[in-house]
């Protein structure tokens, strides 16, 4: 029977008793069989919107088929689609801001992502939950009361049951209409720090542009007030639910029961069916209080009523800690870190990492007056753990006789004379290895705030906001001058990071406290990452003002160290030290101190220029490009078909139709998509060869079926009908004639080319043999036996020399070589034995002489081939027998460096480069302007002239960097005229 309750229908069609299967039945279930109820979803958008409306019909719920997220409509089709492409609803929202990226996916808006991602979900969770649960995963979707009917909070919709859900109370929105802020962990209490999760930097959508991570911190421990009581309908939806299932299921012990099995054998023995129990859910303070609330008001309202009074006003009031959340998460961070409390500041810092971390970009401090203030004043307090100071911040000026203690800073103006402050300050006795756990603790919030202000100078607007904070400075060079101890390197990474994105808007002059801090860094050369920072947070000095970067009162001690780290195999230090130098080479005055110390040994000028000069083609790889010289030529067609050697001949003859004629074609043709041959003319042409040859037992083709066989013979030809000419012409498109026959495997035949020397009158008209041959001793004996004459002397095995030589001689007759245009022998000679030895330098050889004369004796004896010897006789031969020209191409080696998608050199070699220009521009004016020692063309010759061979190298093998190697040379010419 079916169960009048949602969500009772039976999990499987076929019922299990006692181990053993029963039979298939169709069992109609509210008019639908339930081979029906369990069918796949429908594949086609309209079956997939009609079979989930009947669904919803079926179910008693609502489907909304437009639901629109921020104004915009999701087509659920789509939807249902990429969520199941991913694994389903639980899968997808274990997975921590994969719904966001879904609602990005489905364009729902990225200013409110947190928002939109709800939205997603929500329309998801409403309209299609159920239905996934019971046509993807075949299993009974949970009642409509836990799922449709709640918000869609939590996952694990395959498990839901009403025994193990139990849904959260919700939050009655306010007497005015607005609903209440906050998330739901914010309204909740704070969460503990081990419990944070940072998102992974690389599913959000915001990338983290490498933000480091605060510590963990201490575990805090908050006791569960949560009740596990059970209250009564949840103890009665339970034994309801227990006994419907017992009815259609196999019997199972139930924990909830304890020890007592007495209803598992009283069920088991009775051969009646159970009938399971109708349970209507009651609305109680605990289980539905905002349900209670209403019928509570709506049966007070009949009383009054039925009494002929009105129902009282309702209060105006909101009673105290009731209805209202509370501030969001910004502004609950800012009234704690303000307020001075421990565990106040404690919490804000806490948040505010990850805020910083997930949200930096939409988190300004422009929006929240002295939440920077605040974080700088906790970022002080950094003193009081070294020294005993307690740093504070007055914002009266120089005028005030307060700024003149050594505590108090100006927030004005800033203090310049702060490192002379922190130099006279008393250093307190700080462990090395072992600290108290309240050092650690305040330790770890002053490395916190200085993180969050990090983290939030990475977006443009808050870093302009931070450079205008004169307390930061002094903040910054505080930090940068704490004791090199390891408990406080994270925080002045932090520092320096934060240095890096605020020097574009600040200049320094070389007295400035925070400048000299930052050269400081470059004398102590044991931390690459902070000498790295440190580099790039110089080179933008005044990177968004209009006064340049001069990068004056650099001692000469740190240049001479930047030059030589241009040595080292560390690419990314390198270009660092190249952009600095970069700027540092632009101005003249610092070239001029350059220049002044190099006479002493006390700048490796000379060599850092041949390092620069190495830097040049610094990772190049070898390219090949190719210039066309000659285009393709085509030789001559041949409209003849050629001749079938005897050889190949015989071999044909053997052969049976139709691979005789397929043989034949192979051998007499070869394909080009250009040309064709008449039907008429192939058919005849195969004729006239195997006419001869034809008998009952071989006849030959039928011309239809020889057309045929031609198609299949050569996949490329078509026989087609020309009707522009009449009559028609019926041709095959795409085959001509060879210049010369191919054996079965493919061997090109050998023409004889020995001309006929009786026409003396006409030598232009005189025809060639036109014999083919497959190996050289045979065409040798052709041209000597019957173009010379000689005869082969069978008892003797030997050629009959003087036989000819005086028939010769009667006849008045002189051997001469008429192969193709030879003229070797002139007016010819008396001997026919020079003239056959002759011949042999027009055949191609096989012998391991000649071999290695073709090698120039540096090859190995080794026997040439069959094939070989073919190639050789078609590359000799191709002159006078024709062939296809392929273009001539020009190559050029070429070792590139680095370049961008544009083809623009980039890297290490364009910065190298730009500073040898530079350092060209700017040697003229030192001298000039400063009074160096020495003339400009001495200095120019010093310093470029012995590098001038290896800048034209780099200009004939980098085509990449030629351009810019172009400017330094032109550069360098104008500077030694000058």
């Amino acid at each position: 029977m079916a169960s009048e309750s949602q969500g009772d229908a039976p999990e499987q069609p076929n019922e299990v008793l006692n181990g053993e299967t029963a039979e298939s039945e169709t069992i109609a279930v509210n008019g639908t069989s339930t081979e029906d109820q369990w069918h796949d979803p429908p594949t086609d958008r309209a079956g997939f919107l009609a079979d989930l409306q009947e669904f919803h019909n079926q179910r008693g719920t609502t489907l909304d088929p437009n639901p629109k997220v921020h104004g915009k409509p999701v087509d659920l089709y789509d939807l249902f689609q990429d969520i199941n492409a991913r694994g389903g609803y639980d899968k997808v929202s274990a997975e921590k801001l994969l719904w966001r990226k879904i609602a990005a996916d489905f364009n729902l808006g990225q200013q409110h992502a947190a928002a939109s991602a709800f939205g997603a979900k929500t329309v998801y969770y409403k309209n299609l939950a159920a239905y996934a649960i019971k046509r993807v995963h075949k299993q009974e979707p949970p009642p409509r009361e836990i799922l449709e009917d709640i918000t869609a909070k939590g996952a694990d919709l395959l498990n839901r049951t009403r025994e193990n859900y139990r849904p959260s109370q919700r939050y009655e929105p306010l007497p005015n209409g607005n609903e209440t802020e906050g998330s739901e962990d914010e309204r909740s209490k704070t969460p503990r720090s081990d419990r944070m999760d940072l998102d992974d930097p690389a599913s959000g959508e915001r990338r983290s542009r490498g933000l480091r991570q605060a510590p963990p911190q201490r575990v805090l421990f908050q006791p569960d007030i949560s009740s596990s009581r059970q209250n009564r309908q949840q103890q009665s939806q339970g034994i309801g639910q227990q006994l419907g299932s017992q009815s259609n299921q196999s019997y199972t012990s139930n924990p909830s029961m304890g020890g007592n099995n007495s209803l598992f054998f009283a069920a088991k023995h009775d051969p009646r069916t159970s009938m399971p129990l109708t349970f209507r859910s009651l609305a109680t303070p605990s289980s539905h209080p905002s349900e209670f609330q209403k019928k509570s008001q709506q049966i007070q309202e009949a009383r009054f009523a039925s009494a002929g009074g009105a129902a009282p006003p309702k209060p105006q009031y909101m009673a105290p800690g009731t209805g209202f959340a509370g501030p969001n998460i910004y502004l609950r961070t800012l009234n704690a870190l303000r307020s001075g409390i421990e565990e106040e500041v404690a919490f804000a810092l806490h948040h505010l990492v990850k805020i910083s971390h997930e949200r930096g970009d939409k988190f300004r401090f422009q929006a929240f007056v002295g939440f920077a203030e605040g974080l700088i004043e906790q970022g002080l307090k950094i003193g009081s753990l070294f020294y005993d100071v307690d740093w504070k911040i007055s914002w009266l000026g120089y005028a005030s006789d307060e700024v003149r203690n050594i505590e108090i800073l100006n927030g004005i103006d800033g203090t310049p004379d702060i490192i002379d402050r922190v130099s006279k300050l008393t250093a307190l006795d700080v462990s090395t290895e072992l600290q108290t756990h309240t050092f650690q603790h305040r330790l770890q919030k002053c490395t916190e705030a200085g993180l969050v202000l990090r983290n939030m100078s990475m977006l443009t607007e808050n870093a302009g906001y931070l450079s205008e904070q004169w307390p930061l400075r002094d903040l910054l060079s505080i930090i940068l001058s704490l004791p090199p101890l390891d408990c406080v390197i994270e925080l002045k990474h932090y520092a320096l990071d934060l240095v890096e994105q605020l020097t574009k808007f600040w200049t320094f002059e070389p007295d400035d406290p925070l400048y000299t801090l930052l050269l400081k860094q470059f004398e102590d050369g044991q931390d690459r990452g902070a000498i790295l920072t440190t580099l790039r947070a110089m080179c933008r000095i005044s990177m968004n003002l209009e006064e340049p970067n001069r990068l004056q009162g650099i001692p000469v001690k740190i240049i001479a160290s930047l030059m030589d780290w241009v040595l080292l195999d560390d690419d990314e230090l390198c270009e660092a030290c190249l952009d600095f130098f970069y700027q540092y080479t632009a101005v003249s005055e610092n070239v001029a101190m350059m220049l002044d110390k190099v006479g002493e040994g006390a700048i490796p000028l000379h060599s850092f220029i041949r390092s620069l000069a190495r830097l040049l083609l610094h990772n190049s790889g070898s390219t090949v490009s190719r210039r066309l010289v000659a285009e393709s030529q085509e030789a001559e067609p041949n409209d003849d078909v050629p001749e079938v050697p005897q050889d190949l001949l015989e071999q044909l003859i053997t052969i049976s139709e139709p691979e005789r004629s397929s043989t034949w074609l192979r051998t007499c043709f070869e394909e080009h998509a250009e040309s064709y041959m008449t039907q008429i003319k192939l058919w005849q042409a195969y004729q006239n060869r195997f006419q001869l040859f034809s008998n009952p037992s071989k006849p030959l083709l039928q011309a239809a079926e020889f057309i045929k066989n031609i198609s299949a013979t050569f996949t490329g030809t078509s026989a087609q009908v020309v009707t522009t000419e009449n009559p028609p012409k019926f041709i095959i498109k795409g085959i001509r004639p060879r210049r010369a026959p191919k054996d079965t495997k493919g061997r090109p035949y050998i023409p004889c080319l020995w001309t006929n020397p009786s026409n003396k009158q006409d030598q232009a008209t005189k025809e060639t043999c036109g014999s083919f041959y497959n190996k050289p001793e045979q065409l040798f004996t052709h041209i000597v036996k019957d173009h010379i004459g000689l005869t082969w002397d069978a008892s003797e095995g030997k050629w009959e020399f003087d036989k000819l030589r005086r028939h010769a001689k009667e006849l008045k007759y002189r051997f001469s070589c008429h192969w193709a245009d030879c003229r070797h022998f002139g007016k010819g000679i008396d001997s026919p034995f020079k003239v056959g030895m002759h011949v042999k330098t027009h055949l191609p050889s096989k012998s391991d002489t000649a071999t290695e004369k073709c090698k120039h004796s540096t090859a190995k004896r080794r026997k040439v081939s069959d094939k070989e010897a073919s190639i050789k006789a078609d590359k000799r031969f191709e002159k006078y027998i024709g062939k296809d020209l392929p273009p001539i191409y020009q190559e050029f080696g070429w070792n590139n460096t680095a370049m961008d998608e544009r083809g623009n050199a980039t890297g290490l070699p364009l910065t190298a480069v730009l500073v040898l220009r530079n350092l060209a521009r700017t040697v003229p004016r030192a001298v000039s302007g400063v009074g160096s020692d020495g003339s400009t063309k001495a200095w120019m010759e010093q310093l470029f002239v012995p590098m001038m061979e290896q800048f034209y190298h780099v200009v004939a093998v980098n085509k990449v960097l030629a351009p810019n190697v172009y400017d330094l040379l032109e550069t360098i010419d104008k500077s030694m005229d000058s």
